[in-house]
């Protein structure tokens, strides 16, 4: 193998030179020494060589697969605050799901632990529509539909204690899309749906254990913190606000206030001082007619529903992206969801996938005050309605 004399030649040049006037048991000993050295040498080489070569030589190995991703159910207590939550159907249109897919919602934790909510209602059929779930502000609490129940459910992660509704609630009540809103103390929760359906849409106090009717069709944004004064919106046929204060005092006729919106338009969650709400404006693009959102949040007078004023967004491109209102992250600060604007010729626009893929939702933290955007994270999720995050919802 001259590869293998060239390599141990290069090795014994560099061993020192052998002084032939010195002794001769100096001579002995250093040879020895020497002979060791290059034999210990030698034998490294060839290894690795040899290690080289077979590795050159042996066919490329098939990657080891990865496992699926494990999630555990939601255990029955000490689960710690959530970060969000998201519903995945593993029901493609074409082929199997994916190895590890789980159905149904998941909630993850702020430290980035996830849960499946087993106990959930996960979605409609025909078809798939994500079922109603919510988050406290404080991201300790959840609520969702129970299916053993028949009901909503509210559960404290932390002491796993489970209060359900005190009315049933049929699932032909649920309708194509569902709103909840739960209040920060776990106390209060808002159903509303778009069946149009006479007395289905409700308001529990899950303390006193009763309910009353709230208006069916329109999308909860706000509670007072006694469950005393709730604030709905509405976007079809045009965008409107209803407040209903004495909810628990007087029958609904009349303690209920409701405005139109001037434009078409799209509202956050009601701010928490009680009366602030901002709004975006949808605008028509290209020849499509595709919407988005155009650039200004607009604060709106919630007893006249008329534009207070502009306030232009600032880096965050309004242009580029589709944004969502959500809840308030402050006392001057609402949430915004950011995910890429795609306006399709109708002509060309793909079927529809009944599990499509996940895409970005970017959070901003948007500054009422001066429109000044900062980035929070970034989600994944099929779509806005399949990703909740803590707090009052905002606009679908």
């Amino acid at each position: 193998m001259t590869w293998l004399r060239d390599v141990l030649d290069d090795v014994a040049d560099t061993a020192p030179p052998v002084d032939l006037t010195e002794r001769t048991i100096g001579i002995r000993k250093r040879r020895r020494l020497r002979t060791t050295s290059i034999t210990a040498a030698a034998a490294v080489i060839a290894i690795a060589l040899g290690v080289t070569a077979a590795a050159r030589l042996q066919p490329a190995q098939p990657r080891p697969a990865i496992a699926p991703r494990t999630v555990n159910d939601l255990p029955a207590r000490g689960v710690k605050p959530l970060s969000h939550a998201f519903m995945t159907y593993c029901r493609p249109e074409h082929g199997e799901a994916s190895a590890g897919c789980v159905h149904g919602w998941q909630v993850v934790t702020r430290s980035g632990t996830t849960y499946r909510v087993a106990q959930a209602l996960s979605d409609f059929t025909p078809g798939l529509r994500p079922s109603p779930l919510a988050i406290s502000r404080d991201g300790r609490k959840i609520a969702y539909y129970d299916t053993k129940a028949g009901t909503f459910a509210v559960r404290d992660l932390a002491s796993g204690k489970v209060l359900t509704a005190p009315t049933k609630v049929p699932m032909g009540w649920l309708g194509r899309i569902v709103h909840l809103l739960l209040s920060d103390d776990g106390r209060f929760l808002a159903f509303t749906s778009a069946a149009r359906l006479k007395n289905s849409a409700m308001l529990f106090d899950l303390h006193k254990r009763i309910s009353r009717p709230l208006p069916n069709g329109w999308n909860p944004i706000g509670l007072s913190p006694d469950g005393d004064t709730i604030t709905l919106a509405e976007y079809s046929p045009k965008t409107r606000l209803q407040t209903i204060t004495r909810l628990w005092q007087t029958s609904p006729a009349g303690n209920t206030t409701t405005v139109d919106v001037a434009g078409n338009t799209t509202v956050g969650a009601l701010g928490p001082d009680g009366h602030s709400i901002v709004a975006l404006e949808f605008v028509k693009v290209g020849s499509a007619g595709c919407m988005r959102m155009g650039a200004d949040l607009m604060h709106l007078d919630r007893k006249a529903g008329k534009v207070l004023r502009r306030v232009p967004v600032r880096d965050l491109s309004m242009t580029a992206n589709v944004v969502l209102l959500r809840g308030w992250t402050g006392p001057h600060e609402i949430m915004a969801l950011a995910k890429p604007f795609v306006c399709r010729d109708r002509d060309n626009t793909p079927a529809s996938s009944l599990d499509p893929p996940d895409v970005p939702f970017t959070a901003y933290a948007v500054n009422v005050e001066t429109g000044r955007a900062r980035k929070l994270t970034t989600f994944t999720a099929q779509d806005s309605l399949n990703l909740v995050l803590p707090g009052f919802p905002g606009n679908p």
